[in-house]
């Protein structure tokens, strides 16, 4: 029998080094030594050994529609959290209360979305 697991949650970007430096900062892990505009993984010693890294690869074309899958990151302060992303360079869509949970929804500077959920809402995708 196969074991198949994700390796890697690919990005298209405009700039796989400025993505992959914004996301390190997100989420506290490194930008690989090889990091280019054209292709930069993020990962490293800093990322849980049991998640998946993040690939990002220059595309000619643009954003144009809405993400059919993104990223839900937890946070024990959301809008300290909130605050720090759009620090960063992200920025808010909109806020939701729904389902007992908050969160908000962001674009990374490429255009992708991205959820900020507050630690403790009732949504989990943990099986």
């Amino acid at each position: 029998m196969t074991s198949t697991h994700i390796a890697a949650i690919t990005f298209d970007t405009s700039d796989a080094q400025r993505a992959a430096v914004f996301w390190a900062a997100v989420l506290g892990w490194d930008v690989g030594p090889d990091a280019s505009e054209d292709f930069a993984v993020v990962g490293g010693p800093n990322r849980p050994r049991d998640m998946a890294g993040l690939m990002f690869f220059k595309v000619p074309e643009g954003k144009t529609a809405k993400n059919r899958n993104h990223l839900d990151l937890h946070t024990t302060d959301l809008a300290g959290e909130v605050e720090r992303l759009v620090g960063l360079g992200a920025t808010i869509v909109h806020e939701k209360h729904e389902w007992d949970t908050h969160w908000y929804t962001l674009h990374d500077p490429d255009g992708n979305e991205l959820c900020l959920v507050e630690e403790g809402s009732e949504v989990v995708a943990d099986g």
